[in-house]
């Protein structure tokens, strides 16, 4: 009994040792990293909106692939010319595979919901100023009109969505990318350069620096 008794009253101490040392180990945390938790949480890529963006992706993937595997095949060896017909001719048949494709078939009300709910988190939360200087971009593009189904036009610019970023969107598949068009949230065919979809207005404008 006196050893069990003992045991018991270690227990206890070492329990009000552990209590003491995580409270003085919250204490100090600052304050302000619960708050930043609390009003800004991490993005829950399983909502609904994100899983419909996601499966909409897929579905185009499906498309591309079954497309691009009723064409002739290319070979290691075949010259760029032959490769280059074979992209124009993919992205032909593409575009005729989604003739009535337009804005929003991807980036539908409640994914769009989603995407803008955590890219204003992103550029307007405690860590915004880091988020704004990794996109980067300057003055915002002028009369730029993108056309959903329509190869990206060679001579706008635009930049690609950094790691930090896209740790907080839906993972894309290798034929699919993020690129970030002045304001606009854009997504591409890899492969085509077709514009697939685009969000307008998520990406703030950013000053251009000045020397």
């Amino acid at each position: 009994m006196g050893l069990m008794r003992q045991f018991v009253i270690t227990e206890k101490r070492a329990n009000r040792l552990g209590s003491l040392f995580l409270a003085a180990a919250f204490s100090l945390v600052p304050l302000h990293f619960f708050a930043a938790q609390i009003q800004n949480p991490p993005p829950d890529l399983k909502s609904p909106g994100f899983q419909e963006f996601s499966d909409r992706v897929q579905k185009y993937v499906q498309l591309q692939r079954s497309v691009e595997g009723k064409l002739p095949k290319l070979k290691s060896t075949n010259e760029p010319e032959l490769i280059e017909a074979h992209q124009k001719m993919l992205t032909r048949k593409i575009k005729a595979a989604r003739e009535h494709a337009k804005p929003g078939n991807i980036f539908t009300p409640a994914a769009a919901e989603a995407f803008r709910k955590t890219l204003s988190t992103e550029f307007q939360g405690p860590h915004s100023s880091h988020a704004q200087a990794t996109m980067k971009q300057g003055a915002p593009l002028k009369h730029v009109h993108l056309r959903v189904n329509q190869v990206y036009p060679a001579s706008v610019p635009y930049t690609s969505v950094p790691p930090t970023l896209l740790q907080n969107l839906p993972k894309l598949p290798d034929e699919v990318a993020y690129r970030a068009v002045s304001n606009d949230l854009v997504l591409l065919d890899v492969k085509t350069n077709l514009v697939l979809d685009y969000l307008t207005g998520v990406i703030p404008a950013q000053e251009p620096d000045h020397q």
